[in-house]
């Protein structure tokens, strides 16, 4: 198949890019390595993050505000296997739209780990093992950003964990110290802020 620009990556960057072109008349192709769309930003990052913050919100506007307002709500409690529920439901909803967009504006997407052959020729490596090859005049690399480490620090996913795994968590922790101040590292530390203001 021949491609007038292949995008390599489905974040905000690359889904946007590939709209962009595709409005512009050209035929595009976009790469996702992990099968669903929208990158960190829309499965483990902001979307999430901010999913988990307007249920938090709501949390502490019941215990901290509805009083000012002459609402007496008593008992109030967390279900957090329904707040991560809600989150997983609000990425999928957004995937979901992703998917739309790229049929509605005719975007072939290619799912795979995208790699190039030369200069025109980009070949994908299936989930199976298998590989497709695919030409293109132009490619836009878009492949966003995954969490970093630190010197001699062992990611276990258990003890020590990545904001993907925090997003994600089974229980609400009775201790958590966030390492990193970028968005996601202040999200999430708000949102479980809210948690222990009761």
């Amino acid at each position: 198949m021949k491609y007038d620009v292949t995008v390599i990556g489905s974040g905000p960057g690359g889904y946007v890019a590939a709209i962009r072109c595709a409005q512009l008349g050209m035929k595009t192709a976009i790469i996702e390595r992990y099968g669903v769309l929208g990158g960190t930003c829309t499965n483990v990052g902001c979307i999430p993050s901010k999913a988990l913050l307007d249920s938090t919100e709501h949390f502490h506007d019941a215990t901290h505000v509805f009083k000012t307002h002459g609402i007496d709500v008593t008992a109030v409690t967390i279900n957090f296997s329904q707040m991560i529920l809600r989150k997983v439901n609000v990425v999928k909803e957004n995937n979901q739209g992703l998917s739309f967009l790229m049929k509605k504006n005719k975007i072939d997407v290619f799912t795979g780990n995208g790699s190039f052959v030369n200069a025109n020729k980009i070949a994908i490596k299936k989930n199976d093992g298998s590989t497709e090859e695919i030409e293109t005049d132009k490619v836009i690399i878009a492949t966003g950003s995954k969490p970093s480490s630190l010197p001699n620090v062992n990611i276990d996913k258990h003890r020590i964990i990545t904001s993907t795994e925090a997003l994600s968590l089974n229980e609400i922790p009775h201790e958590m110290i966030v390492i990193g101040g970028g968005i996601i590292g202040c999200e999430l530390e708000a949102y479980m802020h809210d948690l222990e203001r009761k």
